[in-house]
C-alpha cells in the first residue's frame, strides 16, 4: 500500500470498470439508429462467444495434457519407490538371516565349549584359580567374552559387506 492509501490493485480495477462504463456509454450515445446499434452489439456478442469457446477448448486440451503427464510421472515414481523398497526389504532379510546364522553359530560354539573341556589343556585352564582382579565380570568367562567379541566382529563385517553390495 502506498502512502496515499491507494492500492495499485484497486486502481487497476477502477480503471477497468471506468473503461467499460465509458465504452458502453459511447455506444449508446453514438449517432446510430437503434437497429444498427442492436446489430452491432449482436455481432460483438457472437465474436465474444466464439473466442470464449476457443479459449475453453484450449484450456481443456492443456488440462488433459497436464493430467496425462502427471499420471505418467506418478506411475514412474511409484515404480521406482516400489523397486527401492523391495531392494531394502531384501537387504533387511539378508541381514536378519546373516545375524540369525551368526547367532546359531555362536550357540553351537557355546554348546561345544563344555565338550572341549575334556581336553587336558582346557581342563587345566578351567581348574586353575582365577584371581578376582583378573575376572572380567560376574557370571562371564574369558572364553565367553572372546566369543562375544568374535560374533560382534562378524556381524559388523556382514553389515559392511551388505552395505558395499
Amino acid at each position: 500500500m502506498s502512502k496515499d492509501g491507494i492500492n495499485s490493485k484497486d486502481f487497476m480495477i477502477g480503471t477497468l470498470v471506468g473503461g467499460i462504463v465509458g465504452a458502453t456509454t459511447a455506444l449508446f450515445l453514438a449517432p446510430k439508429s437503434g437497429k444498427e446499434l442492436r446489430d452491432n452489439i449482436g455481432e460483438q456478442a457472437v465474436i465474444v462467444k466464439e473466442k470464449t469457446g476457443k479459449i475453453t477448448n484450449d484450456a481443456l486440451e492443456k488440462g488433459n495434457e497436464f493430467a496425462a503427464i502427471a499420471k505418467e510421472k506418478s506411475a514412474t515414481l511409484s515404480q521406482a519407490v516400489t523397486d527401492q523398497s523391495s531392494q531394502i526389504m531384501s537387504k533387511v532379510r539378508d541381514l536378519k538371516s546373516s545375524k540369525q546364522q551368526n547367532d546359531e553359530q555362536t550357540e553351537d560354539e557355546i554348546r561345544l565349549a563344555p565338550e572341549a573341556a575334556d581336553e587336558p589343556q582346557l581342563n587345566a585352564d578351567v581348574q586353575s584359580p582365577v584371581s578376582p582382579a583378573a575376572a572380567p565380570t560376574a557370571g562371564t568367562t574369558p572364553h565367553s567374552e572372546e566369543l562375544k567379541k568374535q560374533v560382534n566382529k562378524e556381524i559388523e563385517e556382514a553389515k559392511k559387506e551388505e552395505i558395499n553390495k
